[in-house]
C-alpha cells in the first residue's frame, strides 16, 4: 500500500513538472522578447541585491544602480557600450567582492537615463554629463575607480584626462576612439559599413550566443526598435571627426594608472594595439595588456604609486556584452 501511494506521488510530481516545464517553454516563445527580457533582467537585479536609483541635475534624469557602500577602497563607476544600458553588467558583477561599492549607469540617453535629441553626445560631451552625475550623488568625495566598455571606455578614457584628480584607476574594454595605422581597423568604420540598427552588429557582442544570450538580446533590440532615430543621432555624434579620435588625442592627459582590454576572438575591434596608441599609453604611465580568453579573465590591477598597492583582483566575464 505505501509503495504505491509512493508511486502515485511520484507520478503526481513528475506531471506537474512537465506541465510547468511546458508552461515555461510556451511562456517563453509567446510572451513579447522585450517582455521576457525585462522579467529576466529583474530577477538578475535581486539576484545580485542591486537597488536601482534616480538623480536629478537641472531637469535631467540619471539612472543607475548600485550595490555596496563607500569603503576604505576605490569606488567603482562602470560605464556601458552604445545601444545598451547598465543591466548589461549584470553578469560581470557577480565576480565583483561584495564589499566594492559600485556604481553602474545608463549612459545619456540610454536605459532610463533622460533622452534628448537636440544634446550632442559626442565623447566630450557624455563625459561632461557623466561629470554632472558624479557631482550629484558625491562620488567624487574621493578618487573612484572609472571602467568602460566599447563607447563607455572611449569616455571613460576622457573623462579620466578631463577630471584626473578624481579617477584612482582607469579599465578601457575594447574601448573606441582609438587612430589605427590600418584604417580598415576603424571600428566606427567596420559599424558605418553595417546598419547599426541591424540585429547582426548586436551579435558581435556575443562570443557565445546562448538561448539565454540571445533571448536578452532581442529584448535589447525590441527595446530600442522605438529609439532608432536616438542611436543614429548617438553614433554620428560619437562618430563624427571631432569625437571619433577623442580617447586617442586625450590619452596623454590620463595621469591614472590604465588597464586596456581586447578581446582574442573579438570580431569588431583589431587584435593588435598599435605602436602610437602604446607610445600615449606609456606617457600616461598606463599598463596595458590583451585579453587571453574572451569569456573570462583573472586580473590584477596595480596602483603605480611607491608601495605598487593593489587595487583589488576582479574577474571580468565578457561573454553578455
Amino acid at each position: 500500500m505505501e509503495l504505491s501511494l509512493a508511486n502515485i506521488f511520484l507520478k503526481i510530481v513528475s506531471i506537474v513538472g512537465l506541465i510547468s516545464a511546458l508552461t515555461l517553454v510556451t511562456v517563453y516563445h509567446l510572451l513579447p522578447r522585450a517582455k521576457i527580457s525585462r522579467i529576466m533582467i529583474w530577477y538578475k537585479r535581486q539576484k545580485r541585491g542591486v537597488a536601482v536609483n534616480y538623480v536629478e541635475h537641472e531637469g535631467y534624469r540619471f539612472c543607475y544602480f548600485c550595490r555596496g557602500e563607500p569603503g576604505l577602497q576605490p569606488s567603482a563607476l562602470i560605464l556601458h557600450g552604445l545601444a545598451f544600458n547598465k543591466d548589461i553588467w549584470l553578469n560581470t558583477i557577480k565576480f565583483l567582492p561584495k564589499d566594492l561599492h559600485l556604481v553602474c549607469l545608463d549612459m545619456p540617453g540610454h536605459g532610463e537615463t533622460t533622452c534628448l535629441l537636440r544634446d550632442s553626445y559626442a565623447a566630450v560631451d557624455q563625459a561632461k554629463k557623466i561629470h554632472q552625475f558624479v557631482e550629484c550623488i558625491g562620488l567624487n568625495q574621493k578618487p573612484f575607480h572609472l571602467v568602460g566598455t566599447s563607447m563607455g571606455g572611449m569616455i571613460a578614457g576622457v573623462y579620466a584626462a578631463q577630471y584626473p584628480s578624481e579617477v584612482s584607476g582607469l579599465s578601457l574594454l575594447c574601448p573606441l576612439g582609438l587612430r589605427y595605422p590600418d584604417d580598415n581597423n576603424n571600428a566606427f568604420k567596420r559599424l558605418r559599413e553595417q546598419s547599426i540598427k541591424s540585429h547582426d552588429v548586436f551579435k558581435l557582442g556575443l562570443y557565445h550566443p546562448s538561448t539565454k544570450n540571445m533571448q536578452l538580446l532581442k529584448g535589447y533590440v525590441a527595446d530600442w526598435r522605438q529609439q532608432n532615430a536616438f542611436l543614429v543621432k548617438c553614433f554620428l555624434d560619437l562618430s563624427n571627426p571631432k569625437s571619433e579620435y577623442s580617447l586617442h588625442d586625450n590619452m596623454s592627459n590620463i595621469s591614472a594608472p590604465t588597464q586596456v582590454l581586447w578581446g582574442k576572438d573579438d570580431q569588431l575591434f583589431p587584435k593588435d594595439l598599435p605602436a602610437s596608441a602604446l607610445a600615449c599609453l606609456a606617457m600616461a604611465k598606463a599598463l596595458t595588456c590583451r585579453e587571453r580568453r574572451a569569456t573570462q579573465q583573472l586580473l590584477r590591477w596595480k596602483g603605480y604609486t611607491s608601495s605598487h598597492r593593489d587595487f583589488w583582483t576582479i574577474r571580468f566575464h565578457i561573454t553578455q556584452y
